[in-house]
């Protein structure tokens, strides 16, 4: 008899024997207050993407259960996100005019190369690669997009026309030379929902501020609309949402399409992925959960596919959803997957009153979630600490405004892994001594002497193709500045690998030092290291009598090879053997009276 399906699927999933009755019922809970979450956020972003606000409550849906479900975060919610929805309608509005058939069409064909992009880099276990996105980076353009985010809704709050696909200078040019032509019944609407969004965040941060302050701008449009004649007809509200379930739907293969989207759909993932590794490692850290980089790529790239199918673009995880899901009690993936189901019910209870929602309380709220992008405690703390992170920072955030957004992505991106670069292409290089005379622990402080035959450094980081200039370079310094210490020894503690370009650099300077009548030693070599060196030949080149298990023995031997006739003139005298070399020669010297 054949095996049941159910229990092998279930064995796929870690978390499924914590279910119980407790769980569920905090599951729920949790699913509950998603959902209510999500309502206006997704409606605000799919505002954002150029999309049918519908689109944005589909995104939150289908992908949010997959992703639970496939991913290795049990609190990790995705859906609709601001990042991700600036940058498909910064991409998608380059090819098709935003809201049409067309645009509807690209969106989810960019959502599906976005999702197999991100599947592949998942099954090639490429989930480290995230690592060299630095959180710089993100910041930065997070705050640049906050700003298009505001800058796209001057329009709708201040009742102006401002053409579309404008950029942020000149949209702020064209809302200035518009000042005169305010609508201020438009105006009062986005400010009472603003104002009324403030308050309630404020007062009641608990309190879902965003469908409070829909609500109040819902009012306010209405009041205005029906009692004051000079307002009817100037305040357009949204437009109710169709009350269905996510219709089907199927990206555009096409070749020509694939050419227009494919650069972009690479940034779009790489930012996707970048976001929803990075929140669902900043809450496992709280919940002690361990998170899988390569299980997290294939299941949001099996979301996103899956979105491309039930009319959802592209989706990432979301920090303000997934940290309310933690913070609301969840215990498992099926507190999304709850939100999930408690959204389709509500969207087919309440989306035919979005008639009401006028458009300019939307561009309030969408005021609100910008203002909230920008992360001002993190700004300032990389301002003060990092002159490097700072000039990433700042790149990031002006390439924002002024780029299309993928290049934005890519120039913050280049500029991360070449700070990377130069830091480990210079390692730190530091000379050792006695920290007192006689002492056996060595420290790194250039105030004490050293000893004048034997230069001993230590080397922070890997000997790789990029590092063997600067090290070279810090040896060759040597004999500028002690050109008495022509042996050289190597802490090599601190170094883990060593590629072919630094096995030859070690070559060549043991050749040299023995040239110059020293020689060159390493101590404290790590295992993979010594392998390395001795599978390559280079050992035997170097000398494998010249590399020591550990520092005292280095230097006990090491002493034997200088020339003593200098060691009985030197001043110095760090080591404790010194001392003793100092009494035999008084005693060689003194006369026999005897």
């Amino acid at each position: 008899m054949q095996e049941p399906w159910f229990p092998k699927v279930l064995a796929l999933l870690p978390w499924w024997p914590s279910v119980n009755r407790e769980s569920l019922r905090l599951d729920l809970m949790a699913g509950l207050t998603g959902a209510i979450v999500v309502l206006p956020q997704g409606v605000a972003f799919a505002t954002i993407a150029g999309l049918p606000p519908e689109y944005g409550l589909y995104s939150a849906m289908v992908p949010a259960v997959v992703a639970a479900l496939c991913g290795s975060s049990w609190h990790l919610v995705s859906g609709p996100t601001t990042a991700i929805s600036i940058v498909v309608f910064g991409v998608v509005s380059l090819h098709a005019e935003p809201g049409s058939a067309e645009y509807l069409s690209l969106a989810l064909t960019l959502t599906f190369l976005v999702g197999v992009i991100q599947l592949a880099m998942g099954l090639a276990r490429m989930g480290a690669l995230v690592n060299f996105i630095s959180h710089t980076v993100v910041i930065g353009f997070t705050a640049g997009a906050a700003l298009l985010i505001a800058s796209s809704q001057f329009k709708n709050f201040f009742g102006v026309s401002i053409p579309r696909g404008a950029s942020f200078f000149q949209t702020v040019r064209g809302l200035l030379s518009q000042a005169g032509d305010i609508s201020p019944y438009v105006t009062a609407v986005g400010l009472a929902t603003l104002a009324a969004g403030i308050a309630i965040r404020r007062l009641a941060p608990r309190f879902p501020y965003m469908i409070a302050a829909m609500l109040v701008g819902s009012l306010v449009g209405v009041a205005l609309d029906r009692w004051i004649p000079a307002a009817s007809g100037s305040i357009h509200t949204v437009g109710a949402l169709p009350a269905r379930l996510p219709p089907f739907s199927h990206p555009v293969l096409s070749l020509e399409v694939l050419k227009d989207l494919g650069g972009s759909a690479l940034a779009l993932a790489l930012l996707a992925l970048t976001e929803a590794v990075s929140i669902g490692r900043a809450i496992a850290i709280r919940s002690e959960q361990r998170i899988d980089g390569n299980r997290e790529f294939i299941g949001q790239g099996l979301s996103n596919i899956a979105g491309s199918l039930f009319s959802s673009y592209a989706s990432s995880g979301s920090f303000n959803r997934s940290g309310l899901n933690f913070e609301a009690g969840a215990r498992t993936p099926l507190a999304a997957t709850f939100a999930a189901c408690f959204l389709a019910a509500i969207v087919l209870l309440v989306a035919p009153l979005a008639a009401y929602l006028p458009v300019a309380a939307m561009a309030g709220i969408l005021f609100l979630v910008a203002w909230g992008l920008i992360d001002f405690h993190h700004i300032r703390g990389i301002l003060r600490t990092s002159r490097a992170e700072a000039v990433i920072l700042v790149a990031t955030f002006l390439a924002t405004l002024l780029l299309e957004l993928e290049y934005a992505i890519y120039v913050g991106v280049a500029l991360s892994l070449g700070l990377y670069l130069n830091r480990t292409s210079r390692p730190l290089v530091g000379a050792l001594a006695p920290e007192r005379h006689g002492a056996e622990r060595l420290v790194s402080d250039p105030e004490l002497p050293e000893c004048s035959q034997l230069k001993i450094i230590e080397i922070h980081g890997s000997l790789f193709f990029g590092a063997v200039d600067h090290i070279q370079q810090v040896l060759q310094a040597i004999d500028a500045t002690h050109p008495a210490q022509k042996h050289v020894l190597v802490v090599a503690n601190s170094i883990n690998f060593t590629d072919i370009a630094g096995a030859e650099m070690l070559v060549q300077e043991a050749r040299r030092r023995r040239r110059m009548g020293g020689g060159l030693y390493l101590a404290g070599v790590k295992k993979r290291t010594l392998e390395a060196l001795r599978r390559g030949g280079h050992l035997a080149e170097i000398g494998e009598e010249n590399v020591y298990e550990s520092l005292p023995i280095a230097i006990d031997q090491i002493d034997r090879k200088l020339d003593k006739a200098v060691c009985q003139h030197c001043k110095t005298r760090v080591f404790e053997r010194c001392g003793s070399l100092s009494s035999r020669s008084d005693q060689a010297r003194r006369p026999d009276h005897t």
